[in-house]
């Protein structure tokens, strides 16, 4: 397990292996096991015996047992703590959106952002990049604008012109109406005459 906790760490930089990296979480596991390998180890037997020397002389059977039972427990304890803090934290869940984000991040072709250390320019490196797409984005939209009013204006004066065209006409009806009815006036008057 140890040899898979090196390489492990190496795959952390996501380069040099064969296959797809570990994921976060399997790392996280991965050192989770490797540390408790190395304090088995830096708590040997041998270094208990050395502690506990008076002991092992008179009982070196049951010393192993409390040895075995102190390890097994030390073991169980500190994986039921880790799996709490893994739990009140939501470990795995944030573990597996950073995987996702760097998923995403690889198909990027500009950099990422880092703060130079002026907080001036950081916001203006920021800023200014999303304020010129907007400012493109409210020129098309202006734009559109301007050409639906461009042509909401030629027809209003389309409508204007029909408007004069229809007023004429009506003057023209009009007065033709007129003529109609004076000459109609006269007609009659030229039939009461002769009585």
């Amino acid at each position: 397990m140890a040899a898979a906790a090196g390489g492990d760490g190496g795959a952390g930089g996501d380069d040099g292996g064969d296959g797809p990296a570990p994921g976060r979480a399997q790392v996280f596991n991965t050192v989770v096991d490797t540390f408790l390998e190395k304090l088995v180890a830096a708590g040997s037997y041998q270094r208990f015996v050395n502690c506990y020397r008076c002991f092992y002389k008179l009982q070196p059977q049951l010393t192993r047992s409390i040895y075995d039972q102190f390890i097994s427990q030390l073991q169980a304890s500190i994986k039921e703590e880790i799996q709490e803090v893994k739990n009140e934290g939501n470990l795995e869940e944030l573990f597996s959106s950073l995987d996702k984000i760097v998923e995403e991040a690889k198909d990027r072709e500009e950099p990422a952002w880092r703060p130079s250390g002026i907080p001036e320019q950081d916001v203006r490196s920021a800023l200014v990049p999303y304020l010129l797409k907007h400012r493109a984005h409210l020129h098309r939209v202006l734009r559109s604008k301007e050409e639906h009013n461009g042509k909401v204006a030629e027809s209003v004066l389309m409508g204007r012109d029909r408007i004069a065209e229809l007023q004429q006409l009506i003057q023209a009806r009009q007065q033709a109406w007129q003529a109609i009815s004076k000459e109609q006036r006269e007609l009659i008057m030229t039939f009461q005459e002769p009585q």
